[in-house]
């Protein structure tokens, strides 16, 4: 099974933001696409609007960390705003039991996949290397190293073979890492040994304040075919685009059809992170463009054309967004500071004798900050 929407040779992964296949317009119109509906067929009103429900709710996370980190409670956040459809799109395409690997960017993905309050807020706090249980949801703790997930996710993908069961992973990165060598090396492998693996890339336009036309001078999807590999390049404002791209993507891979690539164009709303300034690098009409094109104003214009966002759906989806945002803000700041050795706890599943080296030699450098007996610390 094999699916590519058409490329252009000479498109601009920027600019040309048409060449890309889509299912609802940015006025919230309902259009056709010949390799794409076959897979939402069965998605009717109600699945629409828990789309649009996620992405409210992960769009208020992403609010409440930002105000969060600018109040001091957390030291970084790397908002998301404007990639919700992605996130939410292809994370409710994938089973349960299958395995995603994201980026530090990916909040929708880990709702979707179940993360609690505490989960979205405690790493960004420094309080914990990692929030949650990867195997209680099957999502690998967030990579900060660019492009590293890729190659996990291939990694797991060839276990999953090894197995002989039918999960497929999924790697999450953004235009930037795929000039990394991980993920170049990572495609390799998959095309290689026909990995049950996705290839989620998000074209969000700035690798912080690098442009995309830098590093890739044609669509990004056009290099998967190189590496054998099937590839879709999809409107990321479309939730439904995108949940119909990851269910063509999943299913091949689950089919024993090898990895596949998706490409989904969007646009970062905000910052890389909370410690930069976008203005320096970004002009106000390029931002204006985009919000044109956002994705949750998209999906209620298609729902109020179906008589199904009306002002009792707008206020429970407002509600629930607001309960979930105090939950994650009274995670955060009622987080407890752990001892500062706990941070050789859980490095290893049985005792080493190096692990209690250092946790000796920690213990004296730390004890060597403790007050004299007059308090002056010296």
């Amino acid at each position: 099974m094999t699916m590519a929407h058409t490329l252009t040779p000479t498109a601009d992964p920027a600019t040309d933001i048409d060449d890309v296949a889509r299912l609802v317009s940015p006025d919230g119109a309902r259009v056709a696409d010949p390799d794409l509906d076959r897979w939402i067929a069965d998605v009717g009103v109600e699945t629409i609007r828990g789309l649009y429900r996620d992405m409210a709710l992960v769009r208020r996370i992403d609010a409440e960390g930002v105000a969060l980190q600018r109040q001091g409670q957390l030291g970084l956040w790397a908002p998301c705003r404007g990639q919700e459809a992605v996130q939410v799109g292809t994370a409710r395409a994938l089973r349960a039991d299958d395995f995603a690997f994201p980026s530090y960017r990916e909040i929708g993905v880990n709702h979707v996949r179940g993360a609690k309050p505490a989960d979205f807020v405690l790493a960004w706090r420094g309080e914990s290397h990692s929030t949650y249980d990867p195997y209680e949801i099957n999502t690998a703790t967030p990579q900060i190293i660019i492009g590293a997930q890729s190659l996990h996710a291939v990694g797991y993908a060839m276990g999953i073979q090894r197995d002989g069961t039918d999960q497929v992973a999924a790697a999450y990165f953004g235009d930037g890492a795929s000039s990394q060598g991980d993920v170049n090396e990572a495609m390799v492998f998959a095309s290689s040994f026909r990995a049950p693996v996705v290839f989620v890339c998000t074209n969000n336009q700035w690798a912080i304040s690098e442009p995309v036309t830098v590093q890739a001078k044609f669509p990004i999807a056009g290099r998967a075919p190189g590496f054998g590999i099937p590839s879709l390049r999809v409107d990321g404002n479309d939730v439904l685009a995108c949940l119909a791209a990851m269910r063509w993507a999943v299913q091949n891979a689950r089919a024993g059809g090898g990895p596949a690539f998706i490409e989904a164009v969007t646009y970062r709303m905000g910052p890389h992170t909370t410690s930069d300034d976008p203005t320096r690098y970004r002009d106000k009409e390029e931002v204006e463009r985009w919000a044109a094109r956002d994705p949750l104003a998209r999906i209620e214009a298609l729902l109020r054309a179906q008589d199904a966002f009306d002002e009792e759906f707008s206020r429970s989806v407002a509600a629930e967004a607001d309960d979930l945002a105090a939950e994650v803000r009274a995670a955060a700041i009622g987080a407890k500071t752990l001892p500062p050795l706990s941070v050789l706890d859980h490095v290893y599943a049985e005792p080493h004798s190096g692990l209690e080296e250092q946790r000796r030699w920690f213990g004296a450098y730390l004890d060597g900050f403790a007050d004299d007996e007059d308090g002056s610390g010296r």
